[in-house]
């Protein structure tokens, strides 16, 4: 009779432990398929968010195509495009024609402008009568980099100022393009200090310090 207690009891165990497996991987699967769905749910919005940005830019003009000839290269940059925003407005972000695309880019400075060649996006091309100017700075369309270690190059297109951000292999390489688009900008560059534009042109050389450590960081 013991024995026959004892099977009995080891049969309502193994039971019991079969029924808690079920059950776990039962709540398991209804996480996962939560997750899922609140997952689909966020990156719906985003797209929902994205397409509104885009209809409201719908009065933004085609971007300037890289030029047939191209000119003698000042300077050339190799690194990554990371999205274009209202001048001054770093978490404005403009996604009218590909600029909200972030991407690996080519730039090439001529006394025509910039050349704007990206990998998987569309290329532009920056007039240079369309430059304001140029800047470092650490942000732009929700993207933080350390402090100088992004290039931001302002620029008129259809009417609109745009601040477009490019972080360079090489954060040696920011300070000299700064000189040469605010050169190139003469009397038509602007600069903006915390979101507000300024009458006063940014001074470079107090971020040129900031090199060294971006350098260490790595592009990203």
């Amino acid at each position: 009779m013991t024995a026959l207690n004892l099977l009995a009891a080891a049969t309502v165990q193994a039971a019991g432990k079969h029924s808690a497996k079920v059950t776990d991987w039962t709540d398991r699967v209804g996480w996962i398929v939560g997750l899922a769905l609140f997952v689909g749910l966020v990156y719906w919005l985003m797209r929902q968010g994205w397409q509104w940005r885009r209809t409201l830019q719908g009065g933004l003009p085609e971007l300037p195509p890289l030029p047939e000839t191209a000119g003698e290269p000042l300077l050339e940059l190799h690194g990554r495009y990371h999205g274009s925003t209202t001048a001054g407005q770093w978490l404005d972000r403009i996604v009218a024609h590909g600029l909200g695309v972030r991407s690996m880019a080519d730039l090439t400075l001529t006394d025509e402008g910039i050349d704007v060649v990206r990998t998987g996006a569309p290329d532009f091309h920056i007039p240079a009568t369309a430059l304001r100017g140029a800047r470092l700075d650490k942000g732009i369309a929700g993207k933080v980099l350390t402090e100088g270690g992004l290039l931001v190059v302002t620029w008129e297109h259809g009417g609109t100022l745009i601040d477009s951000g490019f972080r360079a292999d090489h954060a040696a390489d920011h300070p000299a393009w700064v000189t040469e688009v605010n050169r190139l900008s003469g009397d038509r560059a602007v600069a903006f200090t915390d979101g507000k534009q300024d009458d006063t042109k940014d001074d470079t050389h107090d971020d040129v310090h900031h090199v060294t450590q971006h350098d260490k960081e790595g592009a990203q």
